[in-house]
């Protein structure tokens, strides 16, 4: 799984603000909450839905890119070994050893293209799902900082402290869910994610090839 970008949202401060002592909940100061806007788009019912609906379509090529690189990592795992322990050796061949890593490299990069090619129309189905739902965001924490009252929203890791009754992500969530209550995985023909939001989708690719060390 590809380690998940923040999203941006609208109504969120853009200087992050640090509380120096964490402040019991009775102390918290009123129309102050936190929010992940992410988490609230993996929690609605809309991208649960197409998740599921992405991994059932998509299954054999899913299927197929997890087996190559299971494959691939288990004919790299031996040679990156025995380039580790070549490259220990007094008087190492360095020529040689470049040479081995170079050879290397060639494979895992051609794996990594072919799984890239196996899995880029299952991640191009999730990010048109993504991008649905993400442009309902802005609504949704518009409804609730409204619903609630809210003068400042912040982002969780903005903060040193937050107690979870301040913690309005759930609340967005439900305001997806009347907001976008599905979404299409099927993108149009040439279609392209935005480039804001490239990189912010969750991904559901193949663990990568492990990389060659040891040169």
């Amino acid at each position: 799984m590809t380690i998940l970008k923040s999203l941006m949202l609208a109504a969120v401060a853009a200087t992050p603000i640090v509380a120096a002592t964490a402040v019991p909940a009775t102390a918290q100061i009123a129309g102050v909450a936190v929010a992940d806007p992410e988490a609230a788009i993996q929690n609605s019912n809309a991208w649960k839905t197409a998740i599921t609906q992405i991994q059932t379509t998509h299954k054999a090529a899913l299927d197929q890119a997890q087996a190559r690189t299971t494959a691939v990592q288990n004919e790299l795992r031996p040679l990156v070994q025995q380039l580790q322990t070549a490259s220990q050796q007094p008087n190492a061949n360095q020529q040689q050893l470049q040479t081995q890593a170079a050879a290397i490299q060639a494979k895992e990069q051609a794996a990594q293209a072919e799984i890239a090619r196996l899995t880029q129309p299952a991640q191009l189905a999730r990010a048109y799902a993504f991008e649905q739902i993400n442009r309902q965001v802005s609504p949704a924490v518009n409804a609730v900082i409204t619903a609630r009252k809210l003068q400042l929203l912040m982002r969780p890791e903005a903060l040193l402290y937050a107690n979870q009754a301040t913690d309005v992500t759930a609340l967005i969530t439900t305001e997806l869910n009347r907001l976008v209550p599905s979404v299409t995985t099927t993108p149009p023909a040439g279609w392209q994610p935005n480039q804001q939001q490239q990189g912010a989708a969750p991904a559901a690719a193949a663990p990568a090839a492990p990389a060659p060390t040891g040169r």
